[in-house]
């Protein structure tokens, strides 16, 4: 793929803090669409609260305001190897160190954004006191319809907000349970059926894996079925998931997608292709990565070795995939249909 010669297009150092007690530690893994030829981002925008030398305070959600929890660095109760998270001994998440929301950017040339000063949307339900995360939009008719995963003590869940016009906005509620993510809704019904794909988080058995669900009303999903499965080896062992919602072309349903190494937690991003009647069949996938971290601002930043991505355009047979960069900066790679599809094989 291509990547943007103005790489990273947003970083931190563009967003403004929500409070002066924050600091923001990353933009990344946005929404992309066009309304009114305008180039529209939503942001995922991570804020920590500033810590000392001896504690970490750590912002969360409590009726519906922003309470400072207070954590020793020396507490050894806790597992504090993860940057992004503070774990307890037997392996449960305790509490995330940042608490995200959602701004828009927005552009008239995909390049140059101007972006928000304040949230847009922040999260409000006991099911966000840990935050909302990794905004995906689709367009369905005269509406776009954003899925996002809902981090609380409860889990992740998947919940859905409805705008025509990225000005107002109306919360639909929680989709999906825990715990579930990345979640992207086909842009038209097929046979009658609106589609997405999801991504389930097993516990005791198996691997986080992608499947494929159906619904007649966008807000009840059913008849649930296996998409596409970790490998053995590979870039993929870790776990896969789905990317910016797929889209339409004439040889079926194209899907960019992520997946992770069990080893290392490298995130890279592959395609499939589907039947156009039929999208839990994939006929076509690649079996290398489309992108992989390799730039110094994918190798180095909050989470080292990430590109991942939750939105994507296609413009004139291109695609303008947005994604997040190590976990703290957004940036841009293009390529062509038919560059694309000579990195697909037939599957089976």
């Amino acid at each position: 793929m291509n990547r943007a010669k103005q790489n990273p297009l947003i970083t931190v150092k563009d967003i403004k803090p929500t409070k002066p007690y924050l600091k923001v530690d990353g933009v990344f893994n946005c929404g992309a669409t066009k309304l009114n030829n305008q180039y529209i981002l939503l942001l995922r925008v991570a804020e920590s609260a500033v810590s000392d030398q001896d504690n970490i305070h750590i912002p969360i959600i409590n009726n519906h305001s922003i309470e400072i929890k207070t954590i020793q660095k020396d507490d050894i109760r806790y597992d504090f190897g993860d940057s992004r998270t503070i774990k307890l001994k037997n392996g449960k998440v305790k509490y995330l160190t940042s608490l995200s929301h959602f701004r828009r950017a927005f552009s008239t040339d995909g390049i140059h954004f101007k972006i928000d000063e304040t949230p847009w949307i922040f999260p409000e339900s006991e099911l966000e006191t840990f935050g909302i995360e990794d905004p995906r939009i689709t367009h369905i008719e005269d509406k776009y319809m954003i899925t996002y995963t809902q981090a609380s003590p409860y889990g992740v869940s998947v919940g859905l907000i409805e705008t025509i016009d990225f000005v107002s906005y109306e919360r639909k509620g929680t989709i999906l349970p825990v715990d579930n993510k990345d979640v992207s809704i086909f842009p038209e019904k097929i046979n009658n059926l609106y589609y997405m794909y999801h991504r389930p988080v097993p516990g005791d058995m198996g691997y986080p894996n992608m499947w494929v669900a159906t619904s007649n009303d966008l807000y009840h999903w059913g008849n649930h079925k296996l998409l596409l499965s970790v490998s053995e080896n590979g870039w993929d062992n870790g776990r896969v998931g789905g990317g910016a919602p797929a889209f339409k072309t004439d040889k079926g349903w194209v899907h960019i997608y992520h997946a992770a190494t069990l080893e290392d937690s490298t995130y890279g991003l592959g395609a499939f292709l589907t039947s156009i009647d039929d999208p839990s069949q994939i006929t076509h996938r690649s079996l290398t990565p489309i992108l992989y971290p390799e730039a110094d601002y994918e190798t180095t930043g909050f989470f080292k070795n990430v590109v991942f991505t939750c939105g994507l355009i296609v413009e004139n047979q291109n695609l303008l995939i947005y994604y997040g960069a190590a976990d703290d900066k957004i940036c841009l790679a293009t390529i062509t249909l038919d560059e694309l599809y000579e990195k697909l094989v037939k599957v089976g």
